[in-house]
């Protein structure tokens, strides 16, 4: 699916985007957030360090560093999310190849 994904990157919004967002990661309520420990994808809990900010809409997709768009996450869910929006991870999800085997109801058991 990652292959039919163009992206033009603007190295010039990029730079800003993340500045604003190494400020923000500084708030007292990103702060609590990374207190917290919670994988916004996957749940689960983390040590701090083993989190990091990740933009929902992704910066090289035209994202902004705002706190409506900033989640904390884990590095496994954010290196696997990588530059892609919300629908196109639910996207993936639903790809033929990320779905269980199922036997066919055709085929005998035997």
């Amino acid at each position: 699916m990652d292959d039919w994904i163009e992206i033009e990157r603007d190295e010039r919004h990029i730079r800003r985007e993340r500045a604003k967002a190494r400020e923000l990661r500084r708030t007292p309520y990103f702060q609590e957030k990374f207190r917290q420990g919670i994988c916004y994808y996957c749940k689960r809990k983390f040590p701090e360090e083993e989190l990091t900010l990740d933009h929902i809409v992704p910066v090289a997709r035209g994202g902004r560093s705002t706190r409506g768009n900033l989640v904390i996450c884990c590095r496994a869910c954010n290196q696997a999310k990588k530059y892609l929006t919300p629908a196109e991870m639910l996207l993936r999800e639903l790809a033929p190849d990320n779905q269980p085997e199922t036997t066919d109801p055709e085929t005998p058991e035997n």
